[in-house]
Protein backbone atom coordinates (compact mmCIF):
# COMPACT_ATOMS: atom_id res chain seq x y z
CA UNK A 1 0.00 0.00 0.00
CA UNK A 2 2.68 2.74 1.32
CA UNK A 3 4.26 1.75 -2.07
CA UNK A 4 1.71 2.28 -4.21
CA UNK A 5 0.75 5.39 -2.61
CA UNK A 6 4.15 7.02 -2.70
CA UNK A 7 5.12 6.49 -6.17
CA UNK A 8 1.42 6.97 -7.53
CA UNK A 9 0.44 10.14 -6.20
CA UNK A 10 2.27 12.53 -8.00
CA UNK A 11 -0.26 15.01 -8.66
CA UNK A 12 -0.77 15.37 -4.74
CA UNK A 13 3.21 15.71 -4.92
CA UNK A 14 3.32 18.31 -7.14
CA UNK A 15 0.61 20.77 -5.52
CA UNK A 16 2.17 20.35 -2.67
CA UNK A 17 5.99 21.27 -3.76
CA UNK A 18 4.51 23.82 -6.03
CA UNK A 19 2.99 25.59 -2.83
CA UNK A 20 5.41 24.99 -0.57
CA UNK A 21 6.28 28.53 -0.02
CA UNK A 22 3.02 28.65 1.80
CA UNK A 23 3.46 27.53 5.53
CA UNK A 24 -0.13 26.58 5.54
CA UNK A 25 -0.16 24.20 2.72
CA UNK A 26 2.63 21.80 3.94
CA UNK A 27 2.28 18.29 5.71
CA UNK A 28 4.09 17.43 9.26
CA UNK A 29 5.81 14.46 8.41
CA UNK A 30 3.74 12.61 7.17
CA UNK A 31 6.16 10.07 5.97
CA UNK A 32 6.98 9.22 9.73
CA UNK A 33 3.18 7.38 10.44
CA UNK A 34 1.40 5.04 8.72
CA UNK A 35 -1.92 7.16 9.81
CA UNK A 36 -1.06 9.98 8.58
CA UNK A 37 -0.34 8.22 5.18
CA UNK A 38 -3.96 6.68 5.03
CA UNK A 39 -5.51 10.29 5.72
CA UNK A 40 -3.54 11.14 2.70
CA UNK A 41 -5.28 8.30 0.61
CA UNK A 42 -8.04 9.82 1.57
CA UNK A 43 -7.16 13.56 1.00
CA UNK A 44 -5.67 11.81 -2.61
CA UNK A 45 -9.55 10.57 -3.63
CA UNK A 46 -11.02 14.37 -2.33
CA UNK A 47 -8.35 16.22 -4.49
CA UNK A 48 -9.02 13.93 -7.61
CA UNK A 49 -12.83 15.32 -7.35
CA UNK A 50 -12.06 18.78 -6.62
CA UNK A 51 -9.74 18.88 -9.65
CA UNK A 52 -12.33 17.19 -11.74
CA UNK A 53 -14.44 19.51 -10.42
CA UNK A 54 -12.00 22.53 -11.04
CA UNK A 55 -12.05 21.04 -14.70
CA UNK A 56 -15.24 21.00 -15.49
CA UNK A 57 -15.90 24.68 -14.66
CA UNK A 58 -12.62 25.23 -16.36
CA UNK A 59 -13.98 23.99 -19.86
CA UNK A 60 -17.48 25.75 -19.17
CA UNK A 61 -15.41 29.18 -19.02
CA UNK A 62 -13.03 28.55 -22.13
CA UNK A 63 -16.06 27.49 -24.13
CA UNK A 64 -17.69 30.90 -22.95
CA UNK A 65 -15.32 33.01 -23.52
CA UNK A 66 -14.68 31.18 -27.23
CA UNK A 67 -18.28 32.49 -27.69
CA UNK A 68 -17.51 35.96 -26.67
CA UNK A 69 -14.26 35.71 -29.38
CA UNK A 70 -16.44 34.83 -31.82
CA UNK A 71 -18.92 37.05 -31.41
CA UNK A 72 -16.44 39.88 -31.23
CA UNK A 73 -14.89 38.59 -34.69
CA UNK A 74 -17.86 38.59 -36.79
CA UNK A 75 -18.86 41.77 -35.75
CA UNK A 76 -15.63 43.46 -36.32
CA UNK A 77 -15.71 41.94 -39.61
CA UNK A 78 -19.15 43.45 -40.17
CA UNK A 79 -18.10 46.28 -39.10
CA UNK A 80 -14.91 46.59 -41.16
CA UNK A 81 -16.67 45.59 -44.92
CA UNK A 82 -17.95 49.12 -44.61
CA UNK A 83 -16.81 51.06 -42.07
CA UNK A 84 -18.13 54.62 -42.73
CA UNK A 85 -21.94 53.19 -43.26
CA UNK A 86 -21.30 51.06 -40.10
CA UNK A 87 -19.88 54.29 -37.59
CA UNK A 88 -22.65 56.80 -39.60
CA UNK A 89 -25.17 55.11 -38.11
CA UNK A 90 -25.56 56.23 -34.03
CA UNK A 91 -27.40 53.27 -32.90
CA UNK A 92 -24.07 51.24 -34.20
CA UNK A 93 -21.53 53.73 -32.64
CA UNK A 94 -23.31 53.17 -29.10
CA UNK A 95 -23.40 49.56 -29.45
CA UNK A 96 -20.25 49.54 -29.84
CA UNK A 97 -18.85 51.87 -27.54
CA UNK A 98 -21.28 49.88 -25.00
CA UNK A 99 -20.00 46.27 -25.85
CA UNK A 100 -16.39 47.64 -24.72
CA UNK A 101 -17.47 49.97 -21.72
CA UNK A 102 -20.08 47.77 -19.98
CA UNK A 103 -20.24 44.27 -21.65
CA UNK A 104 -16.18 43.67 -21.94
CA UNK A 105 -15.98 44.50 -18.36
CA UNK A 106 -18.31 42.05 -17.72
CA UNK A 107 -16.83 39.21 -19.81
CA UNK A 108 -13.41 40.27 -18.46
CA UNK A 109 -15.12 39.66 -14.66
CA UNK A 110 -17.05 36.48 -15.78
CA UNK A 111 -14.52 34.77 -17.75
CA UNK A 112 -10.97 36.15 -17.69
CA UNK A 113 -10.32 36.88 -13.86
CA UNK A 114 -10.38 33.52 -12.49
CA UNK A 115 -12.12 33.02 -9.45
CA UNK A 116 -11.82 29.00 -10.47
CA UNK A 117 -8.75 28.65 -9.53
CA UNK A 118 -8.28 31.26 -6.67
CA UNK A 119 -11.38 28.85 -5.57
CA UNK A 120 -9.32 25.66 -6.18
CA UNK A 121 -6.05 27.35 -4.42
CA UNK A 122 -8.12 28.11 -1.37
CA UNK A 123 -9.32 24.71 -1.24
CA UNK A 124 -5.17 23.96 -1.37
CA UNK A 125 -4.41 25.81 1.13
CA UNK A 126 -7.23 25.19 3.91
CA UNK A 127 -6.30 21.15 2.78
CA UNK A 128 -2.57 21.43 2.78
CA UNK A 129 -1.69 19.89 6.50
CA UNK A 130 -2.77 16.58 4.19
CA UNK A 131 -0.72 16.97 1.69
CA UNK A 132 2.35 15.66 1.52
CA UNK A 133 5.73 17.91 0.52
CA UNK A 134 9.50 17.86 -0.31
CA UNK A 135 10.31 16.53 2.93
CA UNK A 136 7.83 13.84 3.04
CA UNK A 137 9.37 12.67 -0.57
CA UNK A 138 12.62 12.55 1.31
CA UNK A 139 11.93 10.66 4.41
CA UNK A 140 9.90 8.30 2.13
CA UNK A 141 12.93 7.59 -0.35
CA UNK A 142 15.13 7.14 2.76
CA UNK A 143 12.46 4.83 4.03
CA UNK A 144 12.83 2.51 1.06
CA UNK A 145 16.71 2.87 0.93
CA UNK A 146 16.73 1.59 4.46
CA UNK A 147 14.27 -1.25 4.03
CA UNK A 148 16.47 -2.24 0.78
CA UNK A 149 19.60 -2.33 3.33
CA UNK A 150 18.11 -4.26 6.09
CA UNK A 151 16.07 -6.82 4.55
CA UNK A 152 18.43 -6.95 1.37
CA UNK A 153 15.83 -6.43 -0.99
CA UNK A 154 16.99 -6.82 -4.46
CA UNK A 155 16.46 -3.12 -6.57
CA UNK A 156 14.95 -4.80 -9.73
CA UNK A 157 11.97 -6.55 -7.19
CA UNK A 158 11.47 -3.47 -5.68
CA UNK A 159 10.99 -1.72 -8.51
CA UNK A 160 8.32 -4.22 -9.93
CA UNK A 161 6.74 -4.01 -6.78
CA UNK A 162 7.48 -7.57 -5.35
CA UNK A 163 8.48 -6.54 -1.91
CA UNK A 164 8.05 -10.41 -0.44
CA UNK A 165 6.31 -13.15 -1.59
CA UNK A 166 2.84 -12.34 -0.33
CA UNK A 167 3.15 -8.18 -1.26
CA UNK A 168 2.67 -6.39 -4.80
CA UNK A 169 2.89 -2.64 -5.15
CA UNK A 170 2.50 -0.48 -8.30
CA UNK A 171 5.78 -1.20 -10.97
CA UNK A 172 8.25 1.92 -11.00
CA UNK A 173 8.10 3.74 -13.96
CA UNK A 174 12.08 4.98 -14.97
CA UNK A 175 11.16 8.07 -13.77
CA UNK A 176 10.67 6.46 -10.07
CA UNK A 177 14.01 4.73 -10.12
CA UNK A 178 15.76 7.69 -11.54
CA UNK A 179 14.19 10.56 -9.00
CA UNK A 180 15.38 7.83 -6.31
CA UNK A 181 18.28 7.41 -7.32
CA UNK A 182 18.75 11.22 -7.51
CA UNK A 183 17.98 11.88 -4.04
CA UNK A 184 20.39 9.23 -3.04
CA UNK A 185 22.83 10.66 -5.75
CA UNK A 186 22.82 14.75 -4.21
CA UNK A 187 23.17 13.01 -0.42
CA UNK A 188 26.55 11.35 -2.03
CA UNK A 189 25.25 7.99 -0.89
CA UNK A 190 26.41 6.44 -4.77
CA UNK A 191 25.97 3.09 -3.91
CA UNK A 192 22.14 3.47 -3.89
CA UNK A 193 22.66 5.78 -6.09
CA UNK A 194 24.03 3.24 -8.56
CA UNK A 195 21.34 0.64 -7.90
CA UNK A 196 18.32 2.78 -9.07
CA UNK A 197 19.94 4.50 -11.26
CA UNK A 198 20.88 1.03 -13.28
CA UNK A 199 17.50 0.00 -12.52
CA UNK A 200 15.99 3.48 -14.40
CA UNK A 201 18.12 2.60 -17.40
CA UNK A 202 16.80 -0.75 -17.98
CA UNK A 203 13.68 -0.03 -17.73
CA UNK A 204 13.91 3.08 -19.92
CA UNK A 205 14.81 0.66 -22.19
CA UNK A 206 11.71 -1.22 -22.04
CA UNK A 207 9.24 1.51 -21.40
CA UNK A 208 7.18 2.29 -24.82
CA UNK A 209 6.22 6.10 -23.28
CA UNK A 210 9.23 7.16 -22.31
CA UNK A 211 9.22 9.00 -18.33
CA UNK A 212 12.57 10.51 -18.30
CA UNK A 213 15.36 11.27 -20.72
CA UNK A 214 18.10 8.61 -20.97
CA UNK A 215 20.97 11.21 -21.34
CA UNK A 216 19.97 12.30 -17.96
CA UNK A 217 20.00 9.20 -16.08
CA UNK A 218 23.42 8.43 -17.89
CA UNK A 219 24.76 11.87 -16.74
CA UNK A 220 24.00 10.83 -13.53
CA UNK A 221 24.82 7.32 -13.47
CA UNK A 222 27.93 7.64 -14.81
CA UNK A 223 29.37 10.27 -12.25
CA UNK A 224 27.76 7.80 -9.60
CA UNK A 225 30.15 4.34 -11.29
CA UNK A 226 32.84 6.71 -11.49
CA UNK A 227 32.74 7.63 -7.69
CA UNK A 228 32.13 3.79 -6.60
CA UNK A 229 35.71 3.14 -8.47
CA UNK A 230 34.96 1.96 -11.96
CA UNK A 231 36.58 4.43 -14.69
CA UNK A 232 36.23 2.05 -17.60
CA UNK A 233 32.38 1.34 -16.89
CA UNK A 234 32.12 5.45 -16.64
CA UNK A 235 34.03 5.56 -19.44
CA UNK A 236 31.54 3.53 -21.78
CA UNK A 237 28.04 4.91 -19.89
CA UNK A 238 29.53 8.35 -21.03
CA UNK A 239 30.00 7.02 -24.82
CA UNK A 240 26.25 5.98 -24.49
CA UNK A 241 25.78 9.67 -23.39
CA UNK A 242 27.38 11.39 -26.04
CA UNK A 243 25.52 8.95 -28.66
CA UNK A 244 22.51 10.95 -27.69
CA UNK A 245 23.76 14.52 -26.79
CA UNK A 246 26.78 14.68 -29.44
CA UNK A 247 29.20 17.70 -28.46
CA UNK A 248 27.59 17.72 -25.02
CA UNK A 249 30.70 19.82 -22.96
CA UNK A 250 30.24 18.03 -19.58
CA UNK A 251 29.98 14.44 -21.23
CA UNK A 252 33.35 15.68 -23.13
CA UNK A 253 35.65 17.33 -20.02
CA UNK A 254 34.40 13.64 -18.45
CA UNK A 255 35.57 11.36 -21.31
CA UNK A 256 38.47 13.45 -21.44
CA UNK A 257 39.19 12.93 -18.19
CA UNK A 258 38.48 9.26 -18.14
CA UNK A 259 40.83 8.32 -20.79
CA UNK A 260 43.40 10.11 -19.25
CA UNK A 261 43.31 8.12 -16.12
CA UNK A 262 42.83 5.01 -18.05
CA UNK A 263 45.86 5.65 -19.87
CA UNK A 264 48.21 6.22 -16.90
CA UNK A 265 46.88 2.87 -15.33
CA UNK A 266 48.45 0.03 -16.73
CA UNK A 267 45.98 -2.62 -14.63
CA UNK A 268 42.96 -0.14 -16.41
CA UNK A 269 44.59 -0.46 -20.03
CA UNK A 270 44.58 -4.16 -19.61
CA UNK A 271 41.33 -4.64 -18.33
CA UNK A 272 40.12 -2.18 -21.15
CA UNK A 273 41.70 -4.81 -23.74
CA UNK A 274 38.57 -7.12 -21.93
CA UNK A 275 36.14 -4.70 -20.94
CA UNK A 276 33.19 -7.76 -20.67
CA UNK A 277 35.35 -9.26 -18.21
CA UNK A 278 35.78 -6.11 -15.37
CA UNK A 279 33.49 -6.28 -12.63
CA UNK A 280 31.25 -3.57 -11.33
CA UNK A 281 32.44 -2.51 -7.55
CA UNK A 282 29.76 -0.83 -5.47
CA UNK A 283 30.36 -1.20 -2.36
CA UNK A 284 27.95 0.18 0.98
CA UNK A 285 29.77 2.92 2.55
CA UNK A 286 29.23 2.58 5.99
CA UNK A 287 30.08 4.90 9.01
CA UNK A 288 31.97 3.89 11.85
CA UNK A 289 28.75 2.31 14.14
CA UNK A 290 27.05 0.63 11.29
CA UNK A 291 30.10 -0.95 10.17
CA UNK A 292 30.58 -2.64 13.35
CA UNK A 293 29.29 -6.37 13.85
CA UNK A 294 27.14 -5.31 16.68
CA UNK A 295 24.79 -3.26 13.91
CA UNK A 296 25.48 -6.22 11.71
CA UNK A 297 23.59 -8.54 14.06
CA UNK A 298 20.85 -5.85 14.02
CA UNK A 299 20.21 -6.14 10.80
CA UNK A 300 20.42 -9.72 10.61
CA UNK A 301 17.97 -10.12 13.14
CA UNK A 302 15.74 -8.36 11.41
CA UNK A 303 15.68 -10.29 8.95
CA UNK A 304 15.35 -13.17 10.96
CA UNK A 305 18.74 -14.82 10.52
CA UNK A 306 19.91 -16.26 13.89
CA UNK A 307 23.22 -14.37 15.49
CA UNK A 308 23.89 -16.63 18.21
CA UNK A 309 22.79 -19.13 20.22
CA UNK A 310 19.92 -18.10 23.16
CA UNK A 311 21.71 -18.60 26.36
CA UNK A 312 20.14 -21.47 28.22
CA UNK A 313 17.54 -22.14 25.69
CA UNK A 314 16.56 -25.25 27.21
CA UNK A 315 15.56 -23.75 30.40
CA UNK A 316 12.70 -21.12 29.08
CA UNK A 317 9.07 -21.63 29.69
CA UNK A 318 5.81 -21.53 28.37
CA UNK A 319 2.91 -21.29 31.85
CA UNK A 320 0.16 -19.27 32.92
CA UNK A 321 0.88 -16.95 35.60
CA UNK A 322 -1.42 -16.68 38.64
CA UNK A 323 0.65 -14.49 40.53
CA UNK A 324 -1.36 -11.33 41.05
CA UNK A 325 -5.60 -11.32 42.09
CA UNK A 326 -5.86 -9.94 38.58
CA UNK A 327 -4.60 -13.36 36.63
CA UNK A 328 -6.67 -15.72 39.21
CA UNK A 329 -9.45 -15.90 36.74
CA UNK A 330 -8.01 -15.41 33.73
CA UNK A 331 -4.20 -16.33 33.83
CA UNK A 332 -1.53 -14.78 32.13
CA UNK A 333 -0.10 -16.38 29.51
CA UNK A 334 4.08 -16.12 29.98
CA UNK A 335 6.70 -17.11 27.37
CA UNK A 336 10.07 -16.64 29.00
CA UNK A 337 11.98 -16.30 25.86
CA UNK A 338 15.46 -14.77 27.79
CA UNK A 339 16.76 -15.88 31.25
CA UNK A 340 19.32 -13.13 31.58
CA UNK A 341 18.43 -10.43 31.27
CA UNK A 342 14.72 -11.37 31.79
CA UNK A 343 12.86 -11.41 28.98
CA UNK A 344 9.31 -12.45 28.91
CA UNK A 345 6.30 -12.27 25.98
CA UNK A 346 2.78 -12.11 27.80
CA UNK A 347 0.02 -13.42 24.87
CA UNK A 348 -3.09 -12.37 24.55
CA UNK A 349 -3.52 -9.25 27.19
CA UNK A 350 -4.38 -6.57 25.45
CA UNK A 351 -8.34 -6.55 24.40
CA UNK A 352 -9.44 -5.70 21.41
CA UNK A 353 -11.53 -2.69 22.75
CA UNK A 354 -8.76 -1.43 24.82
CA UNK A 355 -6.33 -1.79 21.76
CA UNK A 356 -9.59 0.43 20.01
CA UNK A 357 -9.86 3.50 22.28
CA UNK A 358 -6.56 3.91 23.03
CA UNK A 359 -5.55 4.14 19.52
CA UNK A 360 -8.94 6.62 19.50
CA UNK A 361 -7.47 8.53 22.32
CA UNK A 362 -3.82 8.85 20.37
CA UNK A 363 -4.59 9.52 17.42
CA UNK A 364 -4.79 13.52 17.16
CA UNK A 365 -2.40 14.34 19.91
CA UNK A 366 0.19 12.06 17.21
CA UNK A 367 3.54 13.87 16.71
CA UNK A 368 6.89 13.43 15.33
CA UNK A 369 8.94 11.02 17.51
CA UNK A 370 12.05 12.68 19.31
CA UNK A 371 15.21 11.47 20.92
CA UNK A 372 16.70 12.67 24.35
CA UNK A 373 19.00 15.95 23.55
CA UNK A 374 22.57 15.55 25.83
CA UNK A 375 22.58 19.29 24.57
CA UNK A 376 20.83 21.78 23.03
CA UNK A 377 22.90 22.11 19.75
CA UNK A 378 21.48 17.92 19.02
CA UNK A 379 18.87 17.64 16.81
CA UNK A 380 15.44 15.77 18.66
CA UNK A 381 14.60 14.61 14.87
CA UNK A 382 16.62 11.99 13.56
CA UNK A 383 16.42 9.07 10.63
CA UNK A 384 17.28 6.13 13.15
CA UNK A 385 13.96 6.87 14.91
CA UNK A 386 11.12 7.36 12.40
CA UNK A 387 7.51 7.17 14.07
CA UNK A 388 4.65 9.42 15.40
CA UNK A 389 4.09 9.34 19.51
CA UNK A 390 2.12 10.70 21.95
CA UNK A 391 1.77 10.29 25.45
CA UNK A 392 -1.69 10.03 26.56
CA UNK A 393 -3.25 9.63 30.10
CA UNK A 394 -5.74 7.98 31.91
CA UNK A 395 -7.91 11.02 32.63
CA UNK A 396 -8.51 11.21 29.12
CA UNK A 397 -10.21 7.80 28.96
CA UNK A 398 -13.48 7.51 30.85
CA UNK A 399 -14.43 4.52 30.07
CA UNK A 400 -11.20 3.40 31.84
CA UNK A 401 -9.36 1.45 29.04
CA UNK A 402 -6.13 3.17 29.52
CA UNK A 403 -6.18 2.29 32.99
CA UNK A 404 -6.79 -1.21 32.58
CA UNK A 405 -3.79 -1.12 30.34
CA UNK A 406 -1.62 0.39 33.23
CA UNK A 407 -2.98 -2.04 35.61
CA UNK A 408 -2.35 -4.85 33.85
CA UNK A 409 1.60 -3.69 33.40
CA UNK A 410 1.69 -2.71 37.19
CA UNK A 411 0.13 -6.86 37.77
CA UNK A 412 2.81 -8.70 35.59
CA UNK A 413 5.56 -6.35 36.34
CA UNK A 414 5.13 -6.19 40.57
CA UNK A 415 6.17 -2.03 39.99
CA UNK A 416 4.29 0.45 41.34
CA UNK A 417 3.09 3.09 39.18
CA UNK A 418 3.51 6.07 41.43
CA UNK A 419 6.98 7.10 39.81
CA UNK A 420 5.86 5.40 36.27
CA UNK A 421 5.82 7.76 33.10
CA UNK A 422 2.45 8.42 30.96
CA UNK A 423 1.60 5.67 28.43
CA UNK A 424 3.33 6.24 25.33
CA UNK A 425 1.74 5.48 21.75
CA UNK A 426 3.62 4.79 18.79
CA UNK A 427 2.32 4.90 15.24
CA UNK A 428 5.37 3.48 12.67
CA UNK A 429 5.09 4.92 9.13
CA UNK A 430 7.17 4.33 5.76
CA UNK A 431 10.37 1.74 6.87
CA UNK A 432 9.29 3.31 10.22
CA UNK A 433 12.10 1.96 12.91
CA UNK A 434 14.39 3.03 16.09
CA UNK A 435 17.91 1.54 15.68
CA UNK A 436 19.57 -0.53 18.75
CA UNK A 437 19.60 1.79 22.15
CA UNK A 438 18.83 1.66 25.77
CA UNK A 439 15.95 3.13 27.56
CA UNK A 440 17.80 4.08 30.98
CA UNK A 441 19.76 7.07 31.10
CA UNK A 442 23.30 6.34 30.94
CA UNK A 443 25.81 8.33 33.94
CA UNK A 444 26.43 11.32 31.34
CA UNK A 445 22.54 11.47 30.71
CA UNK A 446 21.94 11.54 34.57
CA UNK A 447 18.95 14.89 33.47
CA UNK A 448 17.52 13.05 31.16
CA UNK A 449 14.80 12.01 33.84
CA UNK A 450 13.18 14.01 37.29
CA UNK A 451 15.18 13.10 39.96
CA UNK A 452 11.90 11.83 41.93
CA UNK A 453 11.59 9.40 39.44
CA UNK A 454 15.43 8.15 39.27
CA UNK A 455 16.06 5.92 36.09
CA UNK A 456 13.61 4.00 33.70
CA UNK A 457 13.75 0.03 35.30
CA UNK A 458 11.53 -1.53 33.39
CA UNK A 459 9.93 -1.73 30.07
CA UNK A 460 6.28 -2.78 29.30
CA UNK A 461 5.61 -2.19 26.11
CA UNK A 462 2.02 -3.95 23.95
CA UNK A 463 1.60 -4.73 20.52
CA UNK A 464 -1.48 -2.77 19.19
CA UNK A 465 -1.61 -4.64 15.68
CA UNK A 466 -0.59 -7.71 14.02
CA UNK A 467 2.79 -6.69 11.04
CA UNK A 468 2.74 -8.57 7.99
CA UNK A 469 6.35 -8.48 7.48
CA UNK A 470 9.26 -6.60 9.75
CA UNK A 471 8.92 -4.35 12.78
CA UNK A 472 10.02 -6.79 15.81
CA UNK A 473 11.39 -5.80 18.21
CA UNK A 474 15.28 -6.72 18.06
CA UNK A 475 18.15 -7.35 20.37
CA UNK A 476 21.61 -7.12 18.95
CA UNK A 477 23.64 -8.14 21.75
CA UNK A 478 21.76 -11.26 22.87
CA UNK A 479 20.60 -12.20 19.63
CA UNK A 480 16.98 -11.79 20.33
CA UNK A 481 13.64 -10.91 18.04
CA UNK A 482 10.58 -10.95 18.78
CA UNK A 483 7.92 -10.09 15.76
CA UNK A 484 5.07 -7.82 17.00
CA UNK A 485 1.62 -10.18 17.67
CA UNK A 486 -1.46 -7.70 18.43
CA UNK A 487 -2.48 -8.33 21.94
CA UNK A 488 0.55 -9.16 23.38
CA UNK A 489 3.32 -7.90 25.01
CA UNK A 490 6.73 -7.92 26.37
CA UNK A 491 8.10 -6.97 29.24
CA UNK A 492 12.26 -6.72 30.46
CA UNK A 493 14.31 -4.80 33.19
CA UNK A 494 16.82 -2.33 32.34
CA UNK A 495 18.45 -1.84 35.82
CA UNK A 496 20.42 -4.55 37.04
CA UNK A 497 20.06 -5.35 41.07
CA UNK A 498 22.59 -3.00 42.41
CA UNK A 499 21.02 -0.25 39.99
CA UNK A 500 23.00 -0.10 37.12
CA UNK A 501 22.12 0.08 33.73
CA UNK A 502 21.79 -3.84 32.08
CA UNK A 503 23.32 -2.98 28.72
CA UNK A 504 22.68 -6.54 27.36
CA UNK A 505 18.94 -5.21 26.93
CA UNK A 506 20.31 -2.56 23.92
CA UNK A 507 17.22 -2.51 21.70
CA UNK A 508 15.59 -2.01 18.45
CA UNK A 509 12.68 -1.75 16.52
CA UNK A 510 13.16 -3.15 13.39
CA UNK A 511 12.07 -1.36 10.20
CA UNK A 512 8.65 -1.96 9.27
CA UNK A 513 8.47 -3.71 5.94
CA UNK A 514 4.75 -4.32 5.61
CA UNK A 515 2.20 -3.30 7.70
CA UNK A 516 1.25 -0.80 9.98
CA UNK A 517 2.73 -1.06 13.58
CA UNK A 518 1.09 0.19 16.14
CA UNK A 519 2.40 0.09 19.87
CA UNK A 520 1.87 1.02 23.62
CA UNK A 521 4.90 1.66 26.11
CA UNK A 522 4.73 1.81 29.46
CA UNK A 523 7.98 2.96 31.37
CA UNK A 524 8.78 2.17 34.96
CA UNK A 525 11.39 3.87 37.41
CA UNK A 526 13.34 3.00 40.22
CA UNK A 527 11.94 5.05 42.56
CA UNK A 528 9.50 3.53 44.91
CA UNK A 529 9.97 0.61 43.84
CA UNK A 530 12.42 -0.01 47.09
CA UNK A 531 9.86 -3.22 48.75
CA UNK A 532 8.72 -3.96 45.14
CA UNK A 533 12.39 -5.05 43.51
CA UNK A 534 14.96 -4.63 46.32
CA UNK A 535 18.02 -3.37 45.43
CA UNK A 536 21.37 -5.86 45.78
CA UNK A 537 25.16 -5.24 46.55
CA UNK A 538 26.45 -7.34 43.05
CA UNK A 539 24.41 -6.93 39.80
CA UNK A 540 23.04 -10.50 39.35
CA UNK A 541 22.30 -11.05 43.34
Amino acid sequence: MWHNFLFGAKTVLLLAVVLGSDKRVTATDMFTSMNDIEKGLTTQRTLASNLKSYIGKEIERITQLQRVANELEQRSSDALSNTDDFLNNPVNAYLLIKKFSLEWNNNVNEYINNRNTDEFLQYLTERGGSLPNKDDLFGSAMALLRLQDVYALPTSKMAHGLINEASHSATMTADDCFQLGTIAYFRDDHYHAVLWLTEALKIDSEEKEKTVSRSLILDYLSFSIWKQGNVLHAYNLTLEWLQLEPGHERALNNLRSYEETIRSDEGLLRQAANPSQVQLRNQRKKDDYRSTEEYDNYERLCRGEKTQEIANSHLLTCQYRRHHPMFYINPLREEVIHLSPRVVLYHEIATNAEIKRIKEVATPKLHRSGVFQLTENDNPFTEYRTSKSAWVSTEEDPEGRLASLNRKAMALSNLTLETAELLQVLNYGIGGQYEPHHDFARPNEIYTFEEWRGNRIATVMYYLSDVEAGGGTAFNLIGLHSPPKKGSCILWYNLMLNGEGDFRTKHAGCPVLIGNKWVVTKWFHSNGQEFNRPCAVSPEQ
